[in-house]
């Protein structure tokens, strides 16, 4: 897939969900319900011992959800990247910047969104390439720190996860500081909604979400 559709489908929708669970069946709930919701881009993090195994079943299941994007997050090592590329990754995401990540996705023509935590960061990474930066811990940093970053540099474009809402007040702040996009993990998978299997209250989750982005954008 051309790493130009990729990014329009990244910022297209706005936002992008982080999730991880080691129960393929439910993963591919959580996808569905999620595609079903408007979702286009998913990322799933490479965060336990079955992530690997998971991912090849989701790369495979994606194929019955026209237009959906499947990545891979929480990559910090080289190896690892090359594996999910492998497995079927259509993009990868970082909590950090690392630049031996950075060669193995350029490399395939993936997209790499690497964690940034200071505009320094934020510019080693773009000129090294990355066009999307992940601003990450975004409920540390906060809207601030994304606002004060554009402005001397409006040309960057920003994906900020951690602490992010399926909330207006929360949704509005972000995109108003100037956010490409954003990625929502825990906030929009309720740890009793899946454990309850109610995948349409994930679906009503995210169309609820995307239609707050596209008010406030």
């Amino acid at each position: 897939m051309d790493k130009q559709i990729i990014f329009d489908t990244i910022a297209g929708t706005g936002m992008v969900p982080v999730f991880y669970n080691p129960d393929i069946e439910v993963s591919k709930k959580v996808l569905k319900a999620c595609y079903d919701g408007g979702v286009r881009a998913f990322e799933f993090t490479n965060r336990g011992d079955k992530a690997a195994e998971v991912f090849a079943g989701l790369a495979q299941y994606v194929k019955e959800l026209p237009g959906m994007v499947l990545g891979v997050g929480s990559i910090s090592f080289a190896g690892d990247a090359r594996r999910f590329i492998k497995l079927g990754a259509r993009f990868v995401v970082s909590p950090q910047f690392v630049p031996d990540v950075v060669r193995v996705c350029r490399w395939r023509c993936v997209p790499y969104m690497p964690g940034c935590g200071t505009v320094s960061e934020v510019g080693r990474a773009q000129r090294a390439g990355c066009e999307v930066c992940k601003v990450f811990p975004g409920d540390v940093l906060g809207p601030a720190f994304v606002k004060a970053l554009r402005a001397p540099m409006p040309w960057s474009k920003i994906m900020v996860t951690g602490g992010v809402k399926p909330e207006k007040a929360n949704l509005e702040a972000w995109f108003k500081a100037g956010v490409t996009c954003v990625g929502m993990g825990s906030n929009l998978f309720p740890k009793d909604v899946i454990a309850a299997g109610e995948w349409d209250k994930i679906t009503e989750l995210c169309k609820n979400a995307l239609e707050i982005i596209k008010e406030v954008r």
